[in-house]
Order: C-alpha cells, then structure tokens, then sequence
C-alpha cells in the first residue's frame, strides 16, 4: 500500500479586491477565483463600497488600490484594520513615491506591490501576508530598506527594547517573515510571536506593520 505524501492542501486563501479600473478587477477576481487555493469574496470599485459590503464574507486579504474615488485607500485601510484587525491589506498600486509607501504602512498595510507585479508573485505574497510576512515589490523594499538605513535615531529614543528585540525588528523592516525570522534566529515561531508581543507592548502598537511603520517614524532602532 503506498503512502500520501503530498499531504494535505494549503487552506483557503479569500481575497477581496478594491480596484476602480474594471478590467483590472475583474481580470484580477478571475485569475484568483481560477487558482486552486484562492477565493475572490467580492471585487469593490470604491473603499465606501467595500466597507459596506465585505462584512458579508470576510476575507484573509484585501488587495487595494490607492487612488480611488472618493475615500483613498490608505484612508480605507485605517477603517479595515479599525474593523477587522485579522485582515491583511496589501497595496496594488502604481504609485511608488516614498510619500504613499509610508502612509500606507502607517495606516497598517501589511505590505505595498506595485501593479506590474507577476500573477505568480502576487499569489505568493497573498499568502506571504496571511503567514505574517510582509511582501512588497523590489523597487519598493529598496526603499523602505534605504530610508530606515539613512535615519539617524535621536539620543534618547529608548523604548526599553532588548538587543534581540531590536534584531528581529531589522529582520522584519528586511523583508522577512515571522517564520523565516524564527529560522535565522534559532528560534520557534511561538518564540518569535511572544517577542513580538512583547515588542508591541512596549511600542505601544498592535500589529507588526504599525511596529515597523513606528520603527521607521520615530528613529527609535539604530
């Protein structure tokens, strides 16, 4: 008798677009709903749309755009994460200006992918999220990586954080995830979630994207 080693699927990965351009969002919703693994829950020409309608099923991702009519999508993503604080937003834009990249992240995006992003990679980043990562497009992790290089923190930003603390918060401004964080670290997953509370206690913050986009706003990690 064989065995079944291909074990059992990933789950489910639900995605909600918000995206004026019709073509785009309706190419995006049947590239989604046509990949084994993936589930478009709705496709929102508006954020005031959106927030209206996706309580009826709630997704894992939300792909967003940034200039929308009406309220923009970094506006939305406040409300989002206010509302629904498990769900990942993911920018899909083609604004890549340091400006939006930072209020986006900010505003609690969980990562920024420009709009000429591969099929392929933005699965995989929709999935990165929902794992704890936090996928952003080259061009744009350039920037977020030069921007927190170039800062000089000021003398007395001490929020009490441990010299391990502070690697794993360069470890995630750097692209990685809380398992591969856990990977270089010697550490496990669990091990990393508990510093992380730990980190958010102390930065005053709930989630990792607001921990990085506070990192990089006030200086306080050298």
């Amino acid at each position: 008798m064989s065995e079944n080693l291909a074990g059992p699927p990933p789950p489910l990965i639900k995605t909600a677009i918000v995206e004026d351009q019709k073509s785009i969002r309706e190419s995006l919703s049947i590239f989604i709903n046509g990949t084994p693994g993936y589930s478009c829950t709705g496709g929102f020409r508006t954020m005031e749309e959106a927030l209206e309608k996706i309580k009826f099923d709630l997704p894992d991702v939300v792909l967003c755009d940034i200039g929308l009519p009406g309220m923009s999508g970094i506006e939305g993503i406040r409300i989002i994460k206010d509302r629904y604080p498990k769900i990942k937003v993911l920018m899909l834009t083609v604004y890549e200006d340091d400006d939006r990249i930072f209020d986006a992240l900010c505003a609690g995006a969980s990562g920024y992918l420009l709009k000429r992003t591969t099929p392929e990679r933005l699965l995989e980043s929709m999935r990165d999220a929902v794992a704890g990562g936090a996928p952003m497009s080259p061009e744009v992790a350039s920037k977020v990586v030069a921007l927190f290089r170039d800062i000089r923190p000021p003398d007395r930003a001490d929020y009490q954080l441990t010299p391990h603390e502070v690697r794993l918060l360069k470890m995630l401004i750097d692209g990685h995830n809380y398992v591969t964080a856990a990977a270089e670290l010697g550490v496990s997953v669990n091990g990393v979630k508990f510093h992380m509370r730990n980190i958010f206690d102390k930065l005053q913050v709930h989630s990792k994207s607001e921990a990085v986009a506070k990192v990089l706003r006030d200086r306080i990690v050298r």
